[in-house]
């Protein structure tokens, strides 16, 4: 792209390809792709359990967790000598296993970039004028963009086209920008970077898709309203349920369905407490009539839940995007893979039917047909559905333990001052992204010195034994009149020196070590056996009748407390078991998930203040 985009540049210009500037030195990079599962929110988890309770125990185990691929994205650029990052991207991938309605759909949870692109001010294949009023639009850019967004721009199309490869039908996206001074991903942005407004983001979306779409990646786009809610233009058939909707962790959607149904149920609740009331003053209907009315209750809940947030959504419909990567049904929304058969309409575009739907729309009147209301009936055409892989990634998983979510690498950055507001900054920044990156056993937050508020070098200070948080420097310590009621421990940096030279065969050691401890720990948890012949579970087993009766605690400065949380806390980030046996796993997964949903809720919170600033 960018060799295309500098031979067209030059040539409009009338100059050689090499007397004109281009971006040089950008290196991509994937630098977290870890497995995860998601859990259902509370409220919209029992209402799914109940309605798929006829697949038994094993239908509500499934209903509550959904498993995805989390990565992140990173786009360098070599400038003055140090590889800037620019750009971020976060990314959701639920593959074929997944359950529906989450299978092969992707999700752009979020996307950030600092303006420091090299070369600047720069309108990609413009002319000298650089696209003036008087200068026509370069036909590869008609809309005179420049060459930094044509860039980021075909970063994310390169990855549409990668979900397409691997047998992905879909990728969703919120287009949410973030309020005026609050920060994504990168820390405190360049002041003459403006935080775009919520149309200017979804134009840029929708550019790069309208090009993906040329590009023969996109199949077409649409919204969440107008697919799934009735009255829009792409619903045709019979009303959507909560369940169909794609539920992505981080999104809009979870936490309002969530909040809607707590709502209806606690209408529902403060209805039977007065038909109650009224039910004992009157008559005792039959129990068939009984019956129905709780059917009729039980049924209604979807059509609740859908219309409140249809209500909810359909003013900034245009924010909730689908792009769609294969060909799928205009009635039934199923995509149409191979083997079965595709049916196009000759003369309606992007209209198309899968085999069941055109069988069922060939019985109808010649009214009915499509397309409804005329007397002529189109012609189909009839094909295969294109093939599709089974989603697998071909690359390994790689856990960043500072790029696993967007918060903790922005909490990494706000720890350390790691900031973007200055070029000079935002190399400093870079380059520590760089080295956690190539040392991830390093420690993420450095100490700084009580006394003279200096950053200590690893092995340089002494801390405190008995006091919360307490460190200085070898100069302070040393000085005449330095004076702490405790002992001062020194420092080591053998440690990390030590473990930033270990191999990957090391690494992928102790990640299998870790994985037997986190074995050992849900064994010892339920075992009952006082003569375990297993060699550890003993060890473990002391060590929660530890945590139990210390009197000093993690807070304290307990080592062997702070051990046991830091394995509770490592089991409880990837369990999935409804009822672990491990202790305090259901509290701090109950902390987590209320954590995210705070999170989420302030995210809905200021997307809708800033909707309604913008009418």
């Amino acid at each position: 792209f960018l060799a295309h985009e500098r031979r067209v540049r030059a040539k409009n210009c009338g100059k050689r390809p090499d007397q004109v500037p281009t971006a040089e030195g950008i290196t991509v990079r994937i630098v977290n792709a870890n497995d995860k599962t998601f859990s259902m929110l509370p409220n919209f988890r029992e209402h799914f359990a109940s309605q798929g309770k006829r697949g038994g125990k094993a239908a509500k185990a499934d209903a509550s967790a959904l498993e995805y691929r989390s990565k992140t994205l990173l786009l360098f650029q070599k400038v003055e000598g140090v590889d800037l990052c620019l750009f971020c991207m976060h990314v959701q991938e639920y593959g074929k296993d997944c359950r529906q309605p989450n299978t092969r759909r992707a999700y752009l949870s979020y996307l950030d970039s600092v303006r420091y692109f090299k070369p600047d001010n720069i309108t990609a294949f413009a002319g000298p004028g650089r696209c003036s009023a008087e200068e026509p639009k370069p036909r590869e850019n008609p809309n005179g963009d420049s060459l930094r967004t044509l860039v980021y721009q075909e970063l994310v199309m390169g990855y549409l086209q990668y979900l397409k490869n691997r047998g992905f039908t879909s990728m969703y996206i919120w287009a949410c920008p973030p309020l005026a001074g609050d920060d994504y991903i990168f820390y405190v942005h360049p002041q003459r970077q403006k935080t775009p407004k919520s149309d200017r983001l979804r134009e840029w979306y929708l550019k790069m898709l309208r090009k993906a779409k040329d590009h023969k990646i996109v199949e077409k786009t649409s919204n969440l309203w107008d697919l799934f809610f009735e009255g829009g233009k792409d619903h045709r058939v019979d009303p959507c349920r909560a369940l169909e909707l794609p539920y992505f962790e981080g999104d809009y959607i979870p936490g309002a369905l969530d909040e809607y149904l707590s709502k209806i149920y606690q209408e529902r609740e403060e209805e039977k407490k007065a038909s109650g009331k009224k039910s004992k003053k009157t008559f005792k209907g039959s129990s068939s009539r009984g019956k129905s009315k709780r059917t009729a209750m039980s049924e209604s809940v979807d059509t609740q839940v859908m219309s409140r947030l249809g209500d909810q959504i359909k003013n900034m419909k245009e924010d909730f995007i689908m792009v769609h990567l294969q060909p799928s049904c205009s009635y039934c929304r199923k995509y149409i893979l191979a083997p079965e058969k595709r049916f196009t309409c000759k003369t309606c575009p992007n209209f198309e039917l899968c085999e069941r739907c055109y069988k069922d729309d060939c019985g109808l009147d010649e009214r009915s047909r499509h397309p409804t209301g005329s007397l002529a009936v189109h012609e189909f055409k009839e094909t295969i559905g294109p093939e599709v892989k089974d989603t697998s990634d071909p690359d390994p998983s790689m856990e960043c333990e500072i790029f696993e979510t967007r918060q903790s690498f922005l909490s990494l950055c706000q720890g350390n001052h790691y900031q973007f507001d200055t070029f000079r900054r935002a190399k400093h920044s870079s380059m520590m992204v760089l080295y956690h990156l190539h040392n991830p056993t390093a420690p993420a937050f450095t100490s700084t010195c009580n006394i003279c508020s200096r950053e200590i070098e690893p092995g340089q200070g002494f801390r405190c034994s008995v006091c919360t948080d307490y460190d200085v420097c070898a100069l302070c310590k040393n000085k005449p009149g330095f004076h702490h009621p405790h002992e001062l421990k020194k420092q080591s940096g053998q440690v990390d020196a030590r473990l930033s030279r270990i191999s990957e065969e090391e690494r992928r050691a102790r990640q299998e070590q870790l994985r037997k401890t986190m074995q050992l720990l849900v064994h010892a948890s339920s075992c009952q056996d006082k003569n375990c012949p297993h060699p550890s579970c003993f060890k473990v087993k002391m060590l929660f009748q530890h945590s139990l009766t210390c009197q000093t605690k993690a807070t304290g400065g307990c080592q062997y407390c702070r051990r046991m949380w830091a394995l509770l806390q490592l089991h409880a980030k990837s369990c999935t078991t409804p009822n672990c046996p491990v202790p305090r796993c259901r509290d701090l997964k109950q902390y987590r998930r209320y954590a995210q949903a705070q999170a989420e809720k302030r995210r809905r919170m200021h997307y809708h203040k800033m909707m309604k600033a913008n009418k």
